[in-house]
């Protein structure tokens, strides 16, 4: 389905913040920045993964910038979306214009397409490190066949960082569903599974 809005400027112009969408920021030292462009109500439990990723880590000494953009009706938070080759949030510009790693974290719908985790982006090396981590945690790990779910192109959000190649992690429905209380409510995603915090570690572990 097509987005409602090409761009930032048109949905700021017919939506809310603070009603309909809000944005989270938090810049670190570290040049490496962790995202979620359709969190909230959007791709529900993204917001969550990617704060999590980013979070001080008190034992290794490392954290990471973080940002969302989240949906945050309670209803139809899917016209807030906008796809990752054109999304220009400002703040979100920003960031990534001054980070050299980019990992953008998206939610995957289509169950036909499998539960697994799909790796995108255009920094191979890294996002075959971080996959392996993935595999090694216990979860399925590939490549997604739909080619606009591949964050391929250079316009992709995740591949506009410094170095102009990032990673696009898609995860699927039921992996989410894996990983919180419950998905689909914010109450219940405020209580996580033993598989977010897999999930989370085995980033980590590749970024810090």
């Amino acid at each position: 389905m097509a987005d409602k809005f090409d761009n930032f400027d048109e949905l700021a112009a017919n939506e809310v913040a603070g009603a309909d969408y809000r944005i989270l920021l938090r810049r670190a030292t570290d040049s490496i920045a962790i995202l979620a462009i359709h969190g909230g109500g959007i791709e529900p439990g993204t917001s969550e993964i990617a704060d999590a990723i980013a979070e001080e880590d008190l034992s290794a000494g490392t954290t990471f910038s973080f940002y969302t953009f989240e949906g945050i009706r309670s209803k139809n938070n899917s016209d807030l979306h906008i796809t990752s080759t054109h999304f220009d949030e400002p703040q979100a510009e920003s960031l990534i214009g001054d980070s050299k790693v980019v990992i953008t974290i998206h939610g995957e719908h289509s169950e036909e397409d499998g539960e697994g985790i799909f790796l995108g982006g255009l920094d191979v090396r890294l996002g075959r490190r971080i996959g392996q981590a993935l595999k090694t945690a216990g979860f399925q790990v590939g490549k997604h066949k739909n080619p606009n779910l591949q964050g391929i192109e250079p316009e992709n959000i995740c591949n506009r960082g410094q170095t102009n190649a990032g990673v696009q992690l898609e995860i699927s429905r039921t992996i989410r569903q894996q990983m919180f209380a419950s998905l689909m409510t914010r109450t219940g995603r405020k209580t996580t599974k033993p598989a977010f915090k897999r999930f989370v570690k085995a980033v980590r572990s590749v970024i810090a």
